[in-house]
């Protein structure tokens, strides 16, 4: 009671009525002091700044790192900004918080499949079935996603470190050509930190990657193949999260306007992607960071985790 009678106070004097109430007689009549009534309306006060705050903080943090930043990590990175502006609050709250102001992520639609293993190529076996990589450039796992453009579709190829969820390549085309694919793998080739390890290559069976030209080309680096058995994103879980991580979290998933600012759009996404944004696989720690420092244990997607074993490659 005291603190609604607390709000109402407040807000008739911000609307400046002809005839507001006297302070004096309030807080007479419900049995309170001058300094409980102030007190109150302080503390109402200080809680709407707060709350107002809060909100800009989120924003701005989404804006900056991912728009579908969850929970967990909007607290874990704004909980020492909070309190130095004497913002005190737990994880429970805060998403009771995110919540009430309609900010927590609502959840996404299944996967969109654009494989096409129909084709005359060899079809590698699945090396790594319930098995979990235990370093960087173990096990590099490759995927294509399309991003829609106002002048037609685009595709986006890209190279990702399984361990680290680094992004190691990627490349933008108005094709699905095994040229899309090489070119990523060259990128991530050029970037890579252990030369002298042994690299397995996993992707789903579509023709680029099992055509001769890529074939060629990984194997001419040292790098082993290996194939899912049949369309079931969890056995390319990774790569299948990650397209959806760039696409709904980055604005890659709306038309853009040409394929020169998608380009752009996506060369900014995968820079705070490996470098800015923190991944709950990972212990709330970043893929370029993980990268260099190799020191977790390895965070499976796949549902029954007890079948997995340690990847010996």
């Amino acid at each position: 009671m005291k603190k609604v009678l607390a709000q109402n106070i407040s807000k008739r004097n911000s609307e400046k009525e002809s005839k507001p109430f006297k302070v004096k007689w309030i807080y007479g009549c419900f049995g309170i002091s001058k300094q409980a009534y102030y007190k109150r309306l302080k503390s109402y006060n200080n809680k709407v700044l707060n709350e107002k705050i809060m909100i800009k903080m989120i924003k701005e943090y989404r804006h900056q790192v991912g728009q579908r930043t969850g929970g967990r990590k909007l607290h874990n990175e704004l909980i020492e900004p909070l309190k130095l502006l004497n913002i005190q609050i737990g994880r429970d709250k805060f998403f009771s918080f995110l919540s009430t102001h309609n900010l927590l992520v609502p959840k996404l639609r299944n996967y969109h499949i654009t494989t096409n293993a129909n084709h005359r190529f060899h079809k590698y076996k699945n090396l790594v079935k319930d098995k979990v990589p235990t370093r960087p450039e173990q096990l590099w796992v490759s995927d294509i996603t399309y991003i829609k453009t106002d002048n037609g579709h685009n595709y986006l190829a890209l190279v990702t470190d399984a361990y680290s969820k680094q992004i190691m390549g990627f490349k933008l085309a108005n094709h699905m050509k095994a040229s899309l694919c090489v070119d990523a793998l060259k990128m991530a080739i050029q970037n890579k930190k252990y030369p002298n390890k042994k690299l397995i290559h996993h992707s789903d069976r579509g023709f680029q990657y099992c055509s001769n030209e890529y074939v060629r080309f990984a194997k001419a680096n040292g790098i082993t193949m290996s194939m899912t058995e049949q369309y079931d994103p969890y056995e390319n879980a990774i790569a299948e999260r990650i397209n959806r991580t760039l696409k709904y979290e980055y604005g890659l998933k709306r038309t853009i306007k040409t394929t020169q600012i998608a380009q752009k759009m996506i060369s900014e996404a995968v820079f705070i992607y490996n470098n800015l944004r923190k991944h709950n696989s990972l212990n709330l720690r970043k893929p370029a960071e993980v990268h260099l420092n190799p020191n977790i244990k390895y965070k499976s997607y796949k549902r029954n985790k007890n079948q997995l074993t340690e990847l010996l490659f």
